[in-house]
This record gives structure tokens, C-alpha cells and sequence, in this order.
């Protein structure tokens, strides 16, 4: 017996679930194992992927390390041992906040901003396998995409 995945929506009448758990598997490797970017650009920056994300939330500005702890979903104190290597490195440097002057800020040097780039231009190459599709492949693709993540 055929289930619905799409919880109610059209497009997703009438689809099994084998091939739902097919596609499924199938962007998980090509994205996870295939083409998984996380060794490349830790590889490049010479540091962990924790490090390289905290890198790249502080390049949209200058964040206390609580709000750094919420968005790389981690516990404070992990957050300060990257914080402290970060700034052991010179990619970031804590200041005053303006706001609350009791607390600080973490912001990136320019070196720091520099490797942020560097890795979100890593991170965000597509692979040449992508770059081959054709055009017609390629815009059904980000359709898809869109519904997906719509």
C-alpha cells in the first residue's frame, strides 16, 4: 500500500516510500560524503570545523559569546575554548560592548574576516559534477530545492 509523504499536499500524493528514502539517502551522501566540504576547509584553514563556523557567524558582525553559543547550537564554555583559540590565532579579538559595557563582544580581525571568506568561497563552490549537469537538469534541481526548503 502506497503512503502519502506530503502531509497533505498535492505533490506529495501517491509517493512511495522506497524511492522517498532512495532520494533521500542519495542527497545525504552526495552532500555528506561525496562532496562533504568540512575536511577541505578545515584542511585549508589549518583548524576544526567548530572553529571555521564560529568564523563564519562572527563575519555577519560582532556577536557576545552567548549569542556565538546559540547559533554554532553549542554550550558556553566550548564556545570560549574557540573563542580563546580564535584570538590565540589574531582572527578575533574580544571588545566592550557599546550596549552593556559589563560585557563583550567577539568581532574578527581582518585576518580573520580574510579566512571567513576563504572558507565560505570553499564551502560554497559547487563540485564540478553539479557544474556538468545540463541547464535543463540543473534548473529542475532548484526547483525541487526550493519546494524542499520553501
Amino acid at each position: 500500500m502506497e503512503r502519502s509523504l506530503g502531509g497533505g499536499h498535492p505533490e506529495g500524493r501517491g509517493v512511495d516510500p522506497e524511492t522517498a528514502g532512495r532520494v533521500w539517502q542519495g542527497m545525504s551522501a552526495l552532500v555528506l560524503e561525496r562532496h562533504n566540504r568540512r575536511k577541505a576547509v578545515s584542511d585549508a584553514l589549518g583548524m576544526s570545523f567548530g572553529r571555521v563556523k564560529a568564523l563564519r557567524r562572527l563575519a555577519g558582525g560582532p556577536l557576545t559569546l552567548r549569542e556565538l553559543a546559540e547559533r554554532l547550537t553549542c554550550d558556553p564554555p566550548y564556545t570560549t575554548v574557540i573563542v580563546d583559540d580564535l584570538v590565540r590565532r589574531g582572527l578575533a579579538e574580544r571588545i566592550t560592548n557599546p550596549a552593556d559595557r559589563r560585557s563583550k563582544l567577539v568581532h574578527l580581525t581582518e585576518e580573520g574576516e580574510a579566512k571567513a571568506a576563504l572558507a565560505t568561497g570553499i564551502l560554497t563552490t559547487p563540485p564540478e559534477a553539479l557544474l556538468a549537469l545540463p541547464p535543463e537538469d540543473l534548473r529542475a534541481l532548484d526547483r525541487v530545492l526550493a519546494k524542499l526548503l520553501g
